[in-house]
């Protein structure tokens, strides 16, 4: 017996991990091959940023371009099923990041975001990352 669309989007959606993505284990990853080390996912602190740098006062968070809004193609696509509640979602998912990010600068940190689109072009992303963590 086949299941209806929207029970297998449901499915699919809780199944979506919210850390240990494959976005952020790529920039784990190049991160710590660079030498640099870092602590994940500090609850102490606006947004529960992915990677965190305490000695160097920077962060990275890694967004998925869907969830986050982004303004790539990928995350300019919405479900046409129930397209009120994912654009109130995504929004709100888009407020929750301003907001975080404005507090963690007013506390002193340098804030990064690497969106999933910018890990198709990883030479140019580690540039980007070894000119952040300097």
């Amino acid at each position: 017996m086949t299941q209806p669309p929207s029970e297998v989007r449901s499915r699919t959606m809780r199944a979506v991990k919210s850390r240990d993505t494959m976005p952020e284990m790529i920039v784990r990853r190049m991160v710590h091959t660079m030498g640099k080390r870092y602590r994940l996912h500090r609850a102490d602190l606006p947004g529960k940023p992915d990677l965190t740098f305490p000695r160097l006062k920077k962060i990275i968070f890694v967004h998925g371009c869907f969830w986050h809004g982004h303004d790539c193609k990928r995350g300019g696509r919405l479900p046409k099923e129930n397209a009120d509640y994912w654009a109130n979602k995504i929004n709100r998912n888009k407020e929750r990041d301003v907001n975080a990010q404005a507090a963690l600068t007013l506390m002193g940190w340098d804030v990064l975001v690497i969106w999933e689109c910018q890990l198709k072009n990883r030479e140019a992303l580690g540039d980007f990352l070894v000119r952040f963590l300097l």
